[in-house]
């Protein structure tokens, strides 16, 4: 451990890795927490275990931000432990969220809209050319 810590610490400074030990740290709660909850909730033929991580994950990432906003401080490693770490593996649609409330609640309401556009139709449309990739490769 002692010899792979020198060699880490050689790529980047110790602050940076201890933020990103962090940010891993978060992400395999999050990671946890998603795969729990998603299987708890999935049933039928909808995605419900998909919708109910971004529904929550979006509500907690928003609640907890913005509550740290009004003067609860958080220390840098606290919001990348919680905010990249956890929220980011638990949901990536909660930091899209939250970004695109930020946009139109500072006035950016054709960003904001354009941000719902542009991500979820070339996001969509990533995963459908991914898919038209693989299978056109036999997969």
């Amino acid at each position: 451990m002692l010899l792979a810590g020198k060699m880490f610490a050689t790529c980047m400074e110790w602050d940076q890795a201890r933020v990103i030990f962090y940010i891993a740290m978060g992400g395999a709660i999050g990671a946890t927490l998603r795969y729990l909850v998603s299987g708890w909730v999935t049933r039928g033929d909808f995605p419900w275990g998909t919708f109910a991580v971004n529904i929550i994950g979006s509500f907690l990432l928003a609640f907890l931000f913005f509550l740290t906003a009004q003067g609860t401080e958080l220390s840098g490693e606290a919001r990348a432990f919680l905010f990249v770490g956890i929220f980011g593996a638990f949901t990536t649609m909660s930091t899209f969220s939250l970004e695109t409330i930020n946009l139109a609640a500072e006035g950016e309401r054709l960003w904001a809209l354009g941000n719902v556009v542009i991500n979820a139709g070339l996001c969509v449309s990533g995963a459908y050319a991914g898919r038209a990739f693989a299978l056109a490769l036999g997969g």
